[in-house]
Formats: C-alpha cells, sequence, structure tokens
C-alpha cells in the first residue's frame, strides 16, 4: 500500500516503513506527526481524492531536524569590480512512515 501525500508545497509517494525528507516541521524529534492532505491512496483498490481523501491520513515519527549542504550563489560583474558571494542552508525534517490510515 501507498499514498501520496501534500506537505510543504511538494506532493511526495511514501509507503510503510519508508525516510522522508520534508520541509521543516515544527514538531520535535521522536514526536509523531500526521499528514492529513493525502492526494491518492494505491494498493489493491486506488482511492483518489477531490482534491484530498476524505479520511484518510499517514502517521510518521520524526526522527530528527538538520539542515541541508550548503548552497553558494556568486555574482560577478566584469570589469565594474563588483561581486556578492551568498550562502543558504534550507532546513528540513527526516520523518519515518508508520502507517498508511485509508
Amino acid at each position: 500500500m501507498y499514498a501520496i501525500i501534500k506537505t510543504g508545497g511538494k506532493q511526495l509517494k511514501v509507503e510503510a516503513g519508508q525516510v522522508i525528507y520534508v520541509e521543516k516541521l515544527p514538531v520535535a524529534a521522536g514526536e509523531k506527526v500526521t499528514f492529513d492532505q493525502v492526494v491518492l491512496v494505491g494498493g489493491e483498490k486506488t482511492v483518489i481524492g477531490k482534491p484530498f481523501v476524505d479520511g484518510a491520513s499517514v502517521v510518521g515519527t520524526v526522527e530528527k531536524q538538520g539542515r541541508e549542504r550548503k548552497v553558494v550563489t556568486y555574482k560577478y560583474k566584469p570589469k565594474k569590480h563588483s561581486h556578492t558571494k551568498q550562502g543558504h542552508r534550507q532546513p528540513y525534517t527526516k520523518v519515518v512512515i508508520d502507517e498508511i490510515n485509508a
């Protein structure tokens, strides 16, 4: 059984026992998180939501909060003595999917 959930402006296909990385959630490590916006539930019988499946949810456990590797942007204008260097680290939440309730 699998499900497609919507979180952080993205849609992810998840299965029980899978580890996913999502946009930062305001939940501490070790706590349970429930995703209520389930777009599709598949398996023996596929159910498609309009826009979400009624009564379906995905439950997971937050394993850790972290930040991704640094992405460096560098802008340079030749002959003008102008340059800009900027770094960014996107925060994420690592979630282990426990169960899919359909």
